[in-house]
């Protein structure tokens, strides 16, 4: 029996390094026919993820470069694909994948159905195709001392210092979560993009342009709010996610892994000096993994669900928390941008 269009382009989702995995109760299939007229998702399946400009696309999907043109802009405009638009230059169209892609550029088109629909099928895909990590964890700020060696792309300041262009958006997860009456009281409003991202994020509505100083005010806000501060996997990011643990689908099905350490790429994990520890527990109500419980009026460390966001640090009245760097067999490859992250992940696949 032949593939009608939708199993088509879930195929093709999932040839991306990202995945987009079946499942036997075919959610996904859902989820696409959601987002795709039948004539967009047979029109999805000549896109690549390398840019390329409208002829090129047309003379795959043979029809008239402006038919073509128009289809991208709408398409892009939509959030199922991405374009990137320079000045003086012809607009050019990729695939995009459906996470961290076609999921988050849909966070003003949620409802309650989607929402039922993606909570279903995100284990699946975290299990099925993250085979290494499309975000890592970096520490909030005030956790590193001035004695640590920290290198520009472990550090948020400086990643968001290298950029130009910024934007603030809401984030889809507490979004999505408080739609379902199941969110926190955290700000919504934090998830920050840079460069080509931000533009695309600009043109299509999906948040607000921003200044360095707003940008900036926005990570001081991280560790008031407990956010994780989750960048993309590569070292020149195109965004960071300020995460809850409570919200964040990716942090939740983190978390009920039994070794959540080994889901992320972390450079850093916390320490316990016992000897000034008093059991307070401060930091057992900051910890998003549940890495810290109270033991015998002390904390207890398990190394194994520690992710090295630095949020216990920072609370501590004692000092008996402090950040070390993983022994150097450890230390996560971090990609030098997001093609060669994507590499990486499709060679984990086997896509590649």
């Amino acid at each position: 029996m032949s593939l009608d269009i939708y199993q088509k382009l879930a195929q093709h989702l999932d040839d991306l390094p990202a995945g987009f995995p079946s499942t036997e109760s075919g959610v996904e299939l859902r989820i696409l026919r959601r987002l795709f007229t039948p004539e967009e998702a047979e029109f999805a399946l000549h896109l690549t993820l390398f840019p390329e400009e409208a002829k090129v696309i047309s003379s795959r999907a043979e029809i008239a470069p402006e038919e073509a043109a128009q289809r991208l802009d709408k398409m892009a405009k939509k959030g199922l694909i991405y374009s990137i638009e320079r000045d003086g230059k012809l607009p050019k169209y990729m695939a995009n994948q459906y996470i961290v892609g076609i999921w988050e550029f849909n966070v003003n088109n949620l409802d309650l159905d989607f929402i039922r629909d993606m909570e279903e099928y995100l284990p699946t895909l975290l299990h099925e195709a993250w085979k290494v990590p499309q975000l890592r964890t970096i520490p909030v700020g005030r956790s590193l001392t001035p004695q640590h060696e920290v290198l520009p792309y472990e550090q948020a300041e400086e990643l968001v210092r290298a950029q130009n262009r910024f934007v603030v958006a809401p984030c889809i997860c507490r979004r999505e979560q408080s739609m379902v009456e199941k969110g926190c009281d955290r700000p919504e409003e934090t998830c920050l993009v840079f460069g080509t991202a931000a533009d695309y994020y600009l043109r299509n509505g999906l948040g607000r342009l921003i200044d360095l100083e707003e940008t900036l005010e926005i990570l001081d806000l991280a560790e008031k709010a407990g956010f994780v501060l989750q960048p993309s996997n590569a070292k020149k990011a195109v965004n960071i996610c300020l995460c809850c643990g409570c919200c964040c689908l990716v942090l939740k099905n983190i978390k009920r892994h039994p070794k959540p350490a080994s889901m992320v790429s972390s450079p850093f994990v916390a320490a316990v000096n016992l000897d000034t520890c008093e059991g307070c527990g401060d930091c057992v109500d900051r910890c998003q993994m549940e890495a810290l419980e109270l033991d015998d009026n002390t904390v207890a460390l398990d190394v194994d669900r520690c992710i090295g966001c630095g949020l216990c640090i920072t609370t501590c009245p004692t000092e008996s928390l402090a950040m070390v760097r993983k022994p150097e067999s450890e230390q996560p490859e971090v990609p030098r941008n997001m093609i060669e992250a994507a590499m990486k992940l499709g060679q984990a696949r086997g896509k590649i």
